[in-house]
């Protein structure tokens, strides 16, 4: 039974539906997932190294700054919309799964036209326009942030389920930092660890604080490891220290999480969600240039949560972070119900979940 995935554009919207896909197949193997997405987006990278059919369209985002360049989303769109009537035409899907992004937009227009069902997962507090428009005509809308129901534009037939972001979870022993912290080359026992990671391509506000940071001296007992993207690397691998490790990009990202007691992170959904399920007290920078300033929106969920502490970008400064981390470093009972709020965030199992209401759905016999 085929299942349509159309999202990406950023891995902030491809990753949901391969990890939705990959439950959906493991919870019934006649699953067959088919990808939609675009030719300029980070699923070209992916897709051909993940094992499942695709196809990249020539499709763009509108361009609100350069509206003169909007004949390409419109020619795009038109070529985009025959090659989805050839792919469904040569095997109906069962449903189309959502997962946002310009790259989702025609494949979820050419659901509701065909009625063909529906399924929205919106990553963050701020839906996005494809999310809000289409969650009127979509069965199911699953959220990783609850806050995000009052933002959309539901019917009374969609079912929204506060399923929480769709990430792999962590492993049983996630809690126990002594055995990760001598493969970063740190003491198993005493003092915390700090993971600054500001996204795949790291952040350069972040970076260009921290380095500053750094250079005025760590609190004492402190450790960090530090992913300032592959852009920037070269710039700050000099700063590397017994107490600091300086990395391009960390992969996988858990050889971190394994270690760190709290972080500093942008406030991107799927980073967040990573960080509330391994029970991490997050510094959040949101992104000010985001899509609706999405961002700004998660961190103060979590921070009004109580997993989190927000600096907006144009407050950070090594003086922000050395007051906010002293103070965090200097109050355990603080940082212990950051954790604690932290994990009340958390839905681990959100993939599985996901998958067995779109298996509900579909109603396989």
């Amino acid at each position: 039974m085929r299942v349509i995935f159309a999202g990406g554009g950023t891995g902030g919207h491809l990753y949901p539906g391969l990890a939705i896909a990959r439950a959906m197949v493991s919870a019934d193997s006649r699953i067959e997932p088919f990808f939609v997405g675009a030719h300029r987006g980070i699923e070209r990278e992916v897709l051909p190294q993940v094992g499942f059919p695709f196809e990249l369209l020539d499709l763009h985002p509108l361009y609100r700054s350069r509206p003169w360049e909007n004949w390409k989303t419109l020619r795009g769109a038109v070529s985009a919309w025959n090659s989805i009537h050839a792919e469904v035409a040569s095997e109906a899907p069962a449903c189309v799964v959502g997962t946002g992004g310009y790259a989702a937009g025609m494949a979820l227009g050419y659901a509701a036209y065909h009625a063909i069902p529906i399924v929205l997962q919106e990553q963050n507090t701020y839906p996005g326009l494809t999310a809000r428009f289409f969650s009127r005509y979509a069965s199911q809308v699953h959220l990783g942030f609850p806050e995000a129901r009052t933002r959309l534009w539901a019917s009374k037939r969609t079912r929204v389920f506060d399923s929480g972001n769709p990430i792999e979870p962590p492993p049983p022993d996630a809690f126990d930092k002594g055995p990760a912290r001598p493969q970063w080359g740190f003491p198993a026992a005493g003092g915390k660890v700090l993971l600054v990671y500001g996204g795949s391509q790291g952040s350069q506000a972040i970076n260009d604080a921290v380095a500053a940071w750094v250079r005025s001296g760590l609190p004492p007992d402190l450790y960090v490891i530090w992913a300032t993207g592959r852009g920037n690397y070269e710039k700050f691998a000099s700063l590397e220290t017994d107490r600091v490790k300086v990395r391009a990009y960390i992969a996988p990202i858990s050889d971190a999480y394994r270690a760190a007691d709290l972080s500093l992170s942008r406030a991107g959904a799927m980073a967040t969600a990573e960080l509330c399920a391994w029970g991490i007290p997050v510094i959040v920078v949101p992104l000010p240039t985001a899509a609706a300033d999405h961002q700004t929106a998660n961190a103060k969920a979590l921070e009004s949560a109580g997993a989190a502490r927000v600096i907006l970008q144009r407050d950070l400064s090594a003086e922000a972070l050395s007051t906010t981390l002293g103070g965090l470093l200097r109050d355990p009972t603080a940082l212990e119900t950051m954790k604690r709020k932290a994990l009340e965030r958390a839905r681990p199992t959100a993939a599985a979940d996901i998958a067995r209401h779109i298996l509900s759905l579909i109603d396989l016999k």
